[in-house]
């Protein structure tokens, strides 16, 4: 999927308090493969760290958190996290 088509899927996911995405940047798996952890208390990562996604990242709107932003070509990811990708949590995967 072609970058422009990415940023167009991320801003029409409507979440509350993330701004307009303008540009995704190609980030190596292994700069944004932070860990979540599972209502079941297991701790999971999402991306392979040898491949290359789109992503960015963009504050949150009246916060001191970030939304994290990544894709490739088969999800969408979006997470909140704190300084340094601390407290990690999944707001939206979505299979494209």
């Amino acid at each position: 999927m072609q970058k422009e088509e990415l940023i167009q899927k991320f801003n029409e996911l409507g979440i509350e308090d993330m701004a307009e995405v303008t540009e995704l940047n190609e980030l190596r798996g292994d700069f944004i493969n932070l860990e979540y952890n599972l209502p079941s208390g297991q701790r999971i990562k999402l991306w392979d760290d040898s491949k290359l996604y789109y992503g960015a990242e963009i504050c949150k709107k009246n916060s001191e958190r970030c939304y994290g932003l990544a894709a490739d070509d088969r999800y969408l990811l979006v997470c909140e996290y704190g300084d340094g990708g601390s407290d990690a949590e999944i707001v939206l995967l979505k299979r494209l």
